[in-house]
């Protein structure tokens, strides 16, 4: 496994060492469903997956679940993004509107998430994920509590 001090890092440096080494000898859900970081700055994170088979739900489309990750993910990591080194997170509440069906031959789905507001204990952003087309496909907002190192 990689020897890494995640506590010692910020959010943000946190999410560009991801982003720049792309570790895959760390489980996360990233690496198993093939999500990428596409981009990363302060109070913003930009994640795309490619559909594949194994996403469908039982009418032959992408499940439904497969948008809610790549939608928590963009937007608990633009919170990350803004954190100092030490702090974690978790999500408190996800809500997801769901505006068309993806086919499962659909290719790249891209979502970026900004952050809304980070206090002290309570962070809030939204995301926006999007086909190869660039037609909305799904969008959500969430929030997160924040543990703050001692």
């Amino acid at each position: 496994m990689t020897a890494v001090d995640f506590t010692s890092m910020t959010g943000l440096e946190l999410m560009r060492w991801a982003q720049r080494d792309r570790p895959a000898d760390i489980p996360s859900i990233g690496r198993l469903i093939g999500i990428s970081i596409d981009e990363v700055e302060n109070g913003y994170a930009a994640m795309s997956i490619r559909t594949q088979p194994d996403f469908s739900n039982p009418l032959g489309q992408v499940h439904g679940g497969i948008a809610a990750t790549l939608l928590d993910s963009v937007m608990a990591c633009a919170v990350h993004t803004t954190l100092p080194a030490g702090a974690r997170y978790t999500t408190l509440e996800l809500k997801v509107n769901y505006i068309r069906a993806v086919a499962l031959d659909a290719g790249r789905i891209t979502a970026e998430g900004t952050v809304i507001h980070v206090g002290r204990t309570v962070a809030t952003a939204e995301g926006k994920a999007f086909d190869e087309n660039g037609k909305l496909v799904a969008h959500a907002t969430t929030t997160c509590m924040i543990f703050l190192p001692r």
